[in-house]
């Protein structure tokens, strides 16, 4: 039995700088590691290659003391903030701005919110040393996970997703039922979605159609690779504008592979998507690609670069998305939980949506009910396990 071994990761530029903007704009090196599984080291070598920052006056920072100035405004932000939310004036009692402190403490650390209303922690503590009960201490801790994983998420997460990082990440095992709970004491709104219904219908097709549907929705493959889908969604730009996503999604974890962003939707983007794809996976077998039948994808020259590459292509039936639906409900997700909550004003802006929201929330974090609530990438991870184990176990016996 071939001996399994893992994929190795590359990373084009593209990659490389988007992950540089997203340490310029706040976030440390270490997070990034941890968010997208990348080592710590290539980070620092990115930012060293990529970023460099002019000042007004030809002054030139290094990307260690822009983010010294950076961490230094989000403190002074953080702490004007906090002054804004404690409704605390400037001849407020010591008792009001305690009281405050006590109902700001799972929205700022303790630090942050004594040295901006400048009580002492020592004063604080003693404030805070009558405990309540250990259902309330629980709660108390519950609601501080909840919202640092409703935070983490862009209060992208529902009660049931909740509950299973708060199992995952946390250790915690609660009912669905208390996490709704703690979610209306803390005011945040519900975030659900009804999950799609796939329908299915006899529809008679040509004994010779030129646009064969391979796939018949069936759609939980054994194994990765077996299955590519594929599809086109629009994205405003400005007041009239649009850019357009291509992505190619792993049927078997529901991983997006491949993603692209551009001004045409045509048949040259879902090329591009399908060859980054292509790339990085190196299918040893052949690979079956559904899609619907717009003209991008039946044009002769995608067509043709499918048999160069030993791929099988498949299409859902005329005028019936519920053959490709897995993928729909990839894009109606994605502009609920990120799309359709900002305004864009230019293509970077969407590109660099778009790669935080793959890249590091859907395939990384996101648990997904198909899959038994785990992430793209832990379905993948959890196959490669199994395959190193059931090799181990091989050479014992």
């Amino acid at each position: 039995m071939t001996k399994a071994r893992k994929p190795t990761r590359s990373f084009d530029e593209d990659f490389k700088k988007s992950i540089v903007k997203l340490y310029e704009s706040g976030k440390s090196q270490n997070a990034l590691a941890k968010e997208y599984g990348i080592a710590l080291s290539s980070i620092a070598r990115w930012v060293k290659q990529f970023s460099e920052v002019k000042i007004d006056d030809d002054t030139i920072l290094t990307a260690q003391q822009v983010k010294k100035l950076q961490k230094r405004n989000a403190q002074l932000e953080e702490e004007n903030l906090i002054l804004k939310k404690s409704d605390c004036h400037i001849h407020a009692t010591l008792q009001q701005r305690l009281k405050a402190i006590s109902l700001l403490q799972h929205e700022h650390t303790i630090v942050r919110l004594c040295r901006a209303l400048q009580v002492n922690r020592s004063t604080y503590y003693k404030f805070i040393q009558r405990q309540p009960s250990k259902r309330k201490q629980e709660n108390q801790q519950l609601k501080k996970w909840i919202l640092e994983i409703y935070s983490q998420a862009k209060k992208r997460f529902g009660a049931a997703k909740i509950q299973v990082v708060l199992k995952r990440d946390y250790g915690v095992s609660i009912s669905l039922g208390r996490v709704y709970r703690l979610l209306r004491q803390l005011q945040l709104p519900k975030m659900s979605t009804v999950k799609p219904s796939y329908q299915k219908r006899k529809v008679d097709e040509a004994p010779h159609d030129s646009c064969p549907n391979h796939l018949k929705q069936a759609f939980n493959p054994p194994a990765p690779n077996q299955v590519w889908t594929t599809d086109f969604s629009y994205i405003p730009v400005g007041k009239k504008g649009f850019v357009y996503l291509c992505i190619v999604m792993n049927l078997f974890s529901r991983k997006i592979i491949a993603w692209q962003v551009a001004h045409k939707i045509n048949t040259d983007l879902a090329l591009q998507t399908l060859e980054v794809a292509y790339k990085q996976r190196r299918p040893s077998q052949t690979v079956m690609i559904h899609s619907d039948r717009g003209s991008q994808y039946t044009a002769k020259a995608y067509r043709r670069w499918l048999d160069e590459h030993d791929l099988l292509a498949s299409y859902s039936k005329k005028a019936y998305p519920w053959d490709n639906a897995v993928t729909e409900a990839f894009f109606k997700y994605m502009k609920k939980e990120e799309l359709d909550r900002r305004a864009f004003s230019s293509i970077q802006d969407v590109q660099l949506a778009c790669f935080e929201y793959i890249e590091s929330f859907y395939n990384r974090h996101r648990p997904h009910s198909t899959i038994n609530m785990l992430t793209p990438e832990e379905k993948e991870n959890f196959l490669f396990q199994q395959s190193v184990n059931d090799s181990f176990l091989c050479l014992l016996y």
